[in-house]
């Protein structure tokens, strides 16, 4: 992380107010709208938005879901995402303090999601905020962020080097994999911006024994 907790949570609540209208790129809508396509819960499902800012992911979801609940690092973001709700009557959203790899939240949970947050950790970073998520035991991970596909222009950065440490896609994918987790959905927006939707079934070992099994059955 390029700068701490405490310098990120700041910069963020300056930037509160005029948040939501600063994040009008192509890419950064379209990255919100396949995270909430790919969520996609239940009635019956709780999610879980993390870095979740002035609530733009957490409030689309909260129509479809049965309890939304946002964490972020910023109380000025949270602020707004809170007055968002409010003005809205959207009544199962609940707003937060929480980080990453201290979500605070122990409550069951069945989807998280994730847009234009994560990027701010190191790779290290990344690998231990994705075992935090494994350990929440979701069904569904959906995570939108500044990735790299390919190698980016340094002439034509979409995020802030000063501030912003995104990963490739094959760390995030190898960190994912690890922790258990299938990706189901690899989506590139652009060359440095996507989505990956990760899904859980059953236990890591289950799988290998499953995988192993088949692979015997067809000897």
């Amino acid at each position: 992380m390029k700068k701490t907790i405490e310098e990120h949570a700041d910069r963020f609540s300056k930037a509160a107010a005029e948040y939501d209208d600063s994040q009008d790129s192509d890419e950064y809508l379209a990255c919100a709208n396949l995270v909430v396509e790919h969520a996609a819960p239940t009635a019956d499902d709780v999610v879980l938005d993390l870095g979740t800012g002035t609530g733009a992911i957490a409030l689309a979801l909260a129509p479809d879901a049965k309890r939304v609940v946002g964490r972020d690092i910023s109380e000025g973001m949270l602020e707004q995402a809170r007055k968002k709700a409010e003005d809205a009557g959207v009544e199962n959203v609940e707003f937060g303090e929480g980080r990453f790899r201290d979500p605070n939240y122990d409550g069951p949970v069945d989807i998280i999601t994730s847009n234009f947050a994560m990027h701010h950790l190191s790779d290290e970073e990344k690998r231990e905020a994705i075992g935090v998520v494994a350990d929440l035991d979701p069904d569904r991970f959906v995570l939108g962020d500044v990735m790299f596909f390919g190698t980016p222009d340094p002439e034509e950065p979409f995020y802030s080097p000063e501030v912003d440490d995104p990963a490739t896609v094959g760390v995030l994918v190898d960190a994912l994999t690890d922790e258990g987790f299938v990706l189901t959905a690899v989506e590139r927006v652009d060359e440095q911006v996507g989505v990956l939707v990760a899904e859980r079934f059953g236990e890591a070992g289950e799988k290998i024994e499953l995988g192993a099994a088949a692979d015997e059955s067809e000897e």
